[in-house]
């Protein structure tokens, strides 16, 4: 309406158009459902709940994951599906737990997402689940503003139960009754996530978790993006959104915030990439080391490195080395458990019989108990040096080879190819506790720092024919 036209009216024709907008808003307010307008990776998550019962959103800060949990939350409770819903739908009421890491927290993202304001009850029915569908609410004791539980009216004519619970007192207070929904808003300890999948197993009910990981490579996290060989995997799917996905900030607001963040973090906070903070060994992003793979010159030496496993996988690495710009290249990895020097020989044999091998101090073990590992793997062919991995002053410093490494990484002279997940799944992982390294997936980072620390006895290919390893003396 034109302000001319908004001056025609009479008094009477004014206060009747305020009380109409007046009501318009109220119920825009009362039913936030319904103006629910989400990204293409919000509806990404939420269409994969058609195909899979554990579904992870994955997603930096303050980009929409606990908003697209919450709508999706209060779909299932009412039965109100908008007409461009392909995710799973309930056919009737559902009993339904949600929560996070404390009461508070719950009450404070959950509830206030779902509910409204915790503090004004007057305002209840003003989150995602409309008011008009709100039958009864009980409330927490102990915990100021928070609530207990809330019946929600279902299209059907029934009630669905939402029970809201926090990870701090333990598994236990997630046991209930058989449920068909659970909501993890914020990463779970595994025996909260896996007491909320015990409650659905007689229903086959839905397990959602909406998180940025900031806890690292976590077991939870593993369980979705690297189930390795569980059958269980089948039925798990994971969505990451990052802050480029968010329509609602402008290029200049994405690199700002981009910026405000500790470089150890970002890809966590923007990307809702898995990072572990401070600890990490590595504290510097994927794609400042990552490169596309590209042939290599022909004038570069290259020498391979190998980690003796059987429990833990025995792994290699090669490694291309710009002598120019002294940049160290890791071109192909490779990483296999419980085989032997038999299998593994063949597999690295076929990166060309030339290319020398550093290996580590556990190859030279005593060979009172027969062939020691390095023995084993000559007597396959495969071109180990002389003598195990060591720096140039005879040391083999755990430490000193993993600075080596950084210090590289941060003035551009370490890069991967992308074409090595293995390398990328442990840069990762890898990280201190009580400033001590965890040893643990770290297989083909340590091949790599084994055939850096030997990378002076390095080859070009062109040269290597004419030497032989196995005909020098081994000590």
């Amino acid at each position: 309406m034109t302000p001319s036209m908004l001056a025609s009216l009479s008094s009477s024709e004014k206060l009747e158009l305020l009380q109409l907008l007046e009501e318009k808003a109220r119920r825009k307010k009362q039913n936030l459902l319904a103006s629910y307008r989400p990204y293409a990776k919000q509806v990404e998550f939420h269409t994969a709940g058609a195909k899979y019962r554990e579904r992870l959103f994955m997603a930096g800060n303050q980009l929409g994951k606990t908003l697209a949990g919450a709508a999706e939350a209060a779909m299932h409770l009412t039965g109100e599906y908008p007409e461009w819903w392909d995710g799973h739908r309930f056919s009737g009421p559902i009993v339904m737990l949600a929560g996070s890491e404390s009461y508070e927290l719950t009450r404070d993202g959950v509830q206030r997402l779902m509910i409204g304001p915790p503090m004004n009850p007057e305002d209840w029915g003003t989150g995602y689940v409309p008011k008009k569908a709100i039958v009864t609410t009980t409330k927490r004791s102990g915990v100021s503003g928070a609530l207990d539980s809330v019946s929600v009216r279902h299209v059907s004519g029934g009630v669905s139960t939402l029970l809201f619970k926090a990870y701090e007192q333990g598994r236990s207070k997630w046991q209930a009754n058989t449920v068909n929904f659970v909501w993890f808003d914020e990463e779970p300890p595994p025996d909260v996530y896996f007491e909320g999948i015990t409650r659905t197993n007689a229903t086959g009910g839905l397990i959602t978790v909406t998180f940025t990981p900031l806890k690292g490579m976590s077991e939870v996290v593993r369980r979705y993006t690297k189930p390795g060989d569980d059958p269980g995997a089948v039925d798990r799917n994971v969505t990451t959104m990052t802050i480029d996905d968010a329509e609602h900030y402008t290029p200049e607001e994405r690199a700002k915030i981009i910026a405000s963040y500790p470089a150890h973090e970002r890809e966590a906070r923007t990307k809702g990439i898995p990072t572990l903070g401070s600890g990490r060994i590595f504290p510097v992003t994927q794609e400042s080391i990552s490169v596309a793979p590209f042939e290599i010159p022909k004038h570069w030496a290259q020498i391979g490195g190998i980690d003796f496993g059987w429990d833990h996988p025995t792994a290699g690495a090669a490694l291309a080395w710009d002598r120019d710009a002294d940049v160290i290249y890791v071109t192909k990895v490779y990483r296999q458990r419980e085989a032997t020097p038999i299998v593994h020989a063949a597999a690295l044999k076929a990166w060309g019989n030339w290319l020398p091998w550093s290996w580590p101090h556990d190859g030279n073990n005593d060979m009172a108990a027969g062939p020691n590992l390095a023995s084993q793997y000559r007597a396959q062919g495969l071109n180990l040096l002389p003598e195990k991995a060591t720096f140039d002053d005879g040391s083999n410093s755990v430490e000193a080879g993993l600075m080596d490494m950084l210090d590289r990484m941060i003035t551009g002279r370490w890069k991967v190819f992308s074409t090595c997940p293995e390398w990328f799944d442990e840069f990762l992982l890898y990280h201190r506790k009580d400033g001590k390294v965890v040893k643990e997936m770290d297989d083909v980072i340590s091949a790599s720092r084994y055939a850096l620390m030997m990378k002076r006895f390095a080859k070009v290919k062109a040269d290597a024919a004419a030497w032989r390893f196995s005909e020098r003396k081994v000590i």
